[in-house]
């Protein structure tokens, strides 16, 4: 299975009163990535499409500084159902994981906001690029 991965900068910001990423911005630098991801092996906008994010859980592994400069976020397709896909993440830093993720998006009828099935040419782009 083909891995999609995109690198991102860790920024002031991100940084609590800890000294490290705030837990909150994994999800943000998991969203990047699958943003990139939409936009690289779909050849489309994220903000364009009927998806939501319906669930996400992520397991920390160790923490991320501000010295790390950036991370690099994994995307694997773990499930394609009708209406939704199931997307396995690892936040690393260098080679050390810093987290695993695991999120659900569902599309959406854009009328009436229920359950859709995937469109054809978003399943098959994913499909593709993962080999499946």
């Amino acid at each position: 299975m083909r891995t999609y991965t995109a690198d991102i900068d860790v920024r002031f910001r991100d940084i609590d009163a800890m000294g490290h990423v705030n837990n909150a911005v994994y999800a943000t630098y998991i969203e990047q990535a699958r943003t990139r991801y939409f936009r690289d092996v779909l050849d489309m906008d994220l903000s364009e499409s009927s998806t939501v994010l319906a669930s996400i859980s992520i397991d920390f592994r160790r923490p991320i500084e501000l010295s790390d400069g950036e991370v690099t976020v994994t995307v694997e397709l773990a499930d394609l159902g009708r209406s939704s896909a199931t997307m396995t993440h690892e936040v690393r830093v260098g080679d050390a994981v810093a987290a695993e993720a695991e999120a659900t998006l569902v599309s959406l009828d854009p009328d009436t906001g229920e359950p859709a099935p995937i469109p054809e040419e978003h399943r098959a782009g994913m499909e593709s690029y993962h080999d499946i």
